[in-house]
């Protein structure tokens, strides 16, 4: 029984992610806010090798340079808002891993409400054109007659 705890336990160790950010302790600034909010700004900048991940999260060399330009532009004086800028600016909206609401990405904000509201809008045509389930009356004794009469039985 100790045995297969000890080893459900090294499972259970094995398989819980843990959190591996790609900052380097030499790129830290040593005030703690000013600090906080470079990761913050690093969250929301995608690694344009990665194309998935933060530059927070990423190993890309380009990743790095990006997380020592927002820190460098952190102790010049900029705020959050002028780092994105400027980031975007040189990279694109791209570079934002959630784009900004604008008339360039309106598509991306509005496709998937509209696509929910085709979906609905097609359920409600189909379950009300649909052929109802509901049954049908036997035929009376005169329209028995006439059918056997056409079919000459």
């Amino acid at each position: 029984m100790r045995g297969f705890v000890s080893r459900l336990l090294l499972i259970l160790f094995i398989l819980v992610p843990i959190p591996a950010f790609a900052v380097n302790p030499d790129e830290m600034l040593k005030d703690p806010a000013l600090e906080h909010r470079a990761r913050e700004i690093s969250a929301q900048l995608r690694c344009m090798v990665c194309q998935n991940q933060s530059i927070d999260d990423s190993n890309a060399d380009l990743a790095r340079d990006l997380r020592v330009l927002v820190r460098e532009r952190l102790t010049d004086g900029d705020s959050d808002g002028q780092v994105l800028d400027y980031v975007v600016s040189r990279y694109g909206e791209f570079a934002l891993l959630n784009p900004r609401f604008s008339a360039k990405t309106v598509i991306l904000w509005v496709m998937p409400i509209a696509a929910l509201l085709i979906g609905i809008l097609a359920l409600v045509i189909f379950i009300r054109t649909r052929p109802s389930q509901r049954s049908v009356a036997a035929l009376s004794a005169e329209e028995k007659a006439r059918i056997d009469d056409l079919l000459g039985k």
